[in-house]
């Protein structure tokens, strides 16, 4: 089974909550309440998207973070990669950096790259503006965005 993890799961979901609220600059306690992904993970997540380059920290007292592009330039694949690396299938693929012991004599040397590269274009042309359509479980109904805003004591 092809499956990706679950911090690039979260990953998704977090970019996707601040792909609703572009012209907010959003904290990791922001964004782990809005999600309800614990905030350690959010935390975690928030440092390896920005060394990513898919997000960019600002510090001091309005500090927080914000989307380095529109949600619409932003592809899954980007997202993918920033968190597990090269979308890679097998050990042979191009670019996994894994080297396989029987590379030269298996028949179907190169013939992964097919694939690779066809799983890599279906992910690239999914958008992160495509993951955040529609009322997501952590998203407040249409009018109610005051829920976002619980206190905490």
């Amino acid at each position: 089974m092809f499956k990706l993890n679950r911090l690039t799961d979260y990953a998704v979901v977090v970019m996707s909550q601040m792909a609703r609220r572009l012209d907010e600059v959003r904290t990791a306690p922001q964004i782990a309440q809005d999600t309800g992904v614990p905030l350690p993970t959010v935390a975690k997540l928030l440092n390896t998207l920005a060394h990513g380059q898919l997000i960019t920290s600002r510090r001091g007292a309005s500090g927080g973070y914000s989307l380095v592009r529109p949600a619409e330039d932003i592809t899954v694949a980007e997202i993918i990669q920033a968190l597990e690396g090269p979308i890679a299938l097998t050990a042979c693929v191009e670019g996994s950096g894994n080297g396989c012991e029987v590379e030269s004599l298996c028949p179907m040397r190169g013939n992964w790259n097919k694939v690779n590269r066809a799983i890599h274009a279906a992910l690239s042309n999914v958008t992160l503006a495509d993951m955040a359509i529609g009322d997501l479980p952590f998203a407040p109904p249409p009018g109610r965005e005051d829920l976002l805003s619980v206190k905490q004591n």
